[in-house]
């Protein structure tokens, strides 16, 4: 099997994907070759029976959701197509339909309240600058000393998800937490929040800031719906209810469709909002006879 995940390892790298997504792209295709090595199965002679068998196996073993599955099938398909050379048929092995759910967010108050309270003096700046400034866990792990403008009062984020550039707002309160920080853990000049260990040369890592949040939520004892990403969604959310526009936080964020950011109008709770429901609204116009 080895031939396989080494070619598909090759096409994996002419898509240049992110590390992360090439690390579960190579567990989930050894995943697959294994199964079926198991079975004494070469992959070109796997039918699509066989292929519905394995998403079948591991749905159940494994607990996936559908979004799991369906990534599943694309890496099989694209495995089939790139490596195999064979086509793909759609109706074989079609996508699962799934829910969507609104993301669990603190509200603009509890994301202060829960950043004051943190104790530690580098964790609250991490967690501060994650959601003044909108931030992915991947992003504000890999911010350095260059990318924080002062004088311009913003924040440059190289190589995002979608891999573009952009630069996003530096809040007052967050520069004035990061100062602080700054200058009681040495005034780092390379990774703006180095890893303790291996003397700094390398950042903190999305595990660290997860285990950061996971931490202060049990100590103040709130609902463990909250992430990372959630205090990333509040930062969209809040700006809208803020009434800042949604191109401009497309452009803050770093969302490549306008789509993703409209789901901050379905979180925001329009506590300032005059949208009245149509019911309330008082008529004068007589009914019909």
């Amino acid at each position: 099997m080895q031939k396989y995940i080494e070619q598909f390892l090759e096409m994996m790298s002419i898509r240049g994907l992110a590390a992360n997504t090439l690390k579960f792209y190579m567990s989930a295709i050894k995943s697959y070759l294994g199964y079926f090595e198991a079975a004494h199965k070469l992959p070109e002679d796997v039918i699509w029976a066989d292929m519905r068998a394995y998403i079948s196996f591991i749905q159940k073993s494994r607990d996936l959701s559908d979004r799991t599955i369906n990534a599943h099938i694309s890496i099989i398909r694209f495995f089939t197509e790139y490596v195999l050379h064979k086509a793909w048929d759609c109706y074989q092995l079609p996508f699962r339909k799934f829910d969507t759910y609104l993301p669990t967010i603190p509200s603009q108050d509890e994301a202060q309240h829960f950043i004051d309270t943190i104790p530690n003096l580098k964790h609250k700046a991490v967690v501060a600058v994650m959601y003044s400034s909108g931030l992915r866990v991947s992003e504000v792990c890999a911010l350095k000393y260059k990318d924080v403008s002062r004088k311009d009062m913003k924040i440059y984020i190289e190589r995002s998800k979608n891999r573009s550039d952009r630069y996003t707002i530096l809040s007052e309160k967050a520069l004035d937490i990061l100062t602080q920080y700054w200058y009681k853990y040495g005034r780092p000049r390379d990774w703006l929040f180095p890893s303790p260990q291996n003397n700094g040369e390398r950042p903190i890592v999305t595990y660290t800031v997860n285990c950061i949040v996971n931490d202060h939520i049990d100590r103040l004892g709130w609902s463990q719906d909250l992430t990372c990403h959630s205090f990333r969604h509040g930062f969209g959310t809040h700006l809208y209810e803020n009434g800042v526009d949604l191109l401009t936080i497309q452009r803050l964020m770093g969302h490549k469709s306008i789509a993703s950011t409209t789901i901050y109008v379905h979180l925001s709770s329009f506590r300032n909002s005059l949208v009245k429901s149509p019911f309330d609204k008082p008529t004068n116009s007589r009914c019909r006879p």
